[in-house]
């Protein structure tokens, strides 16, 4: 069973997709990570998101892989609160649009869950990359609170107000991209998270994959 789960930066997916990984034992693949992997690789070798042939060149022999405790290695190194640096956000968005690195992710994506019961999250998770999952979700969250997360877990010294601005300019890419732009599929459960706590949140989404699995016998 794949359940697949979609939508903006900062609205819940990882925690929720983390969350029902460990509880159903499902693995966790999580696509952005994966971008955030090429990006960070990029940003400590120098490479500005305009060197595309580069970055694609040597994102194909990076060697990305899911651990089963859902953690994410690049050659060996398990990557953590580094995919998650203000320099890896300011880059990320232009990166994740070069539709060569889109192929290579879905590739890594896919392989990854491939014969398994997973949870895959990601920004075209529901549209592009599992258009068929059993059951999807888009979640979503006002900027303000989206923002107030970020500033929360974050780990370089941003403000707010620099934090909303970057928000809003990953949004404004992600949602104009060429390939892979985000969207909310017609079969998808929508979901507004502002205002919700986390346990509120996976509670809803939790119901519904079980009733899922009913329905399908699983």
């Amino acid at each position: 069973m794949i359940v697949a789960i979609d939508g903006p930066a900062g609205c819940g997916k990882s925690t929720i997709a983390r969350m029902l990984s460990q509880n159903l034992g499902f693995l966790y693949v999580n696509s952005g990570n994966i971008y955030r992997a090429i990006s960070l690789w990029a940003v400590e070798h120098g490479i500005s998101p305009e060197q595309s042939s580069k970055i694609i060149e040597e994102a194909r022999k990076l060697d990305l892989r899911y651990q089963p405790d859902g953690s994410l290695t690049m050659n060996g190194r398990k990557l953590d609160k580094e995919l998650r640096s203000s320099e890896v956000d300011a880059v990320v968005s232009q990166i994740s649009a070069i539709p060569e690195i889109r192929e290579i992710v879905n590739m890594i994506v896919h392989e990854s869950a491939k014969g398994r019961d997973a949870v895959a999250e990601g920004r075209d998770i529901t549209t592009v990359v599992f258009p068929n999952a059993e059951v999807k979700f888009y979640l979503d969250a006002s900027v303000e609170e989206r923002a107030r997360r970020r500033l929360n877990e974050h780990v370089s010294n941003q403000n707010a107000d620099e934090i909303i601005k970057n928000i809003q300019m990953r949004d404004k890419i992600d949602k104009s991209k060429p390939v892979g732009a985000l969207k909310i599929a017609e079969d998808a459960i929508y979901l507004d998270t502002s205002g919700l706590t986390i346990e509120q949140v996976y509670a809803k989404v939790y119901s519904k994959i079980l009733y899922t699995r009913e329905e399908h016998g699983q």
